[in-house]
């Protein structure tokens, strides 16, 4: 068989597959969504010398993005594969700085710091407060 054989083949066949493809996952429905997750930090402090001073760790919830976008692979003459694919990846849209206190702190011989200044720290970190569908691979935004 011919390129041009096969791709009139898969262009025949391939609507057919797209179609049973979409139904049997619920019509094609998007579901990106923002949800809370529950994540174990650790962070460790070290001094100008490059001695650990203190490792501090907490279990906190925090955002993430999770869930289905609609993505298609259809037959195409100009392309080298003979199909274009559009892929949507759920991903943050919107990020905000957290502060979150890290509360077990312990010494580089693992007792536990209970002072004040030593037994709690406080780490920024960037979460996702929105999410939805981009073009997989676009970093641009």
């Amino acid at each position: 068989m011919h390129v041009q054989e096969l791709l009139f083949v898969a262009a025949v066949l391939m609507p057919q597959c797209l179609r049973a493809l979409r139904y049997s996952q619920g019509a094609g429905d998007e579901n990106c969504e923002t949800l809370k997750s529950e994540i174990h930090l650790i962070k460790e402090e070290f001094d100008e010398l490059g001695r650990m001073q203190r490792t501090c760790n907490a279990d906190v919830i925090v955002n993430k993005c999770e869930g289905l976008c609609n993505s298609q692979v259809q037959p195409s003459v100009i392309t080298p594969t003979g199909f274009l694919k559009e892929c949507y990846c759920c991903r943050e849209s919107f990020l905000k700085e957290k502060v979150i206190t890290l509360t077990h702190c312990y010494d580089p011989d693992g007792t536990r710091l209970t002072s004040p200044e030593m037994g709690s720290m406080d780490i920024r970190l960037r979460e996702p407060t929105e999410c939805k569908c981009f073009k997989c691979g676009d970093f641009t935004r």
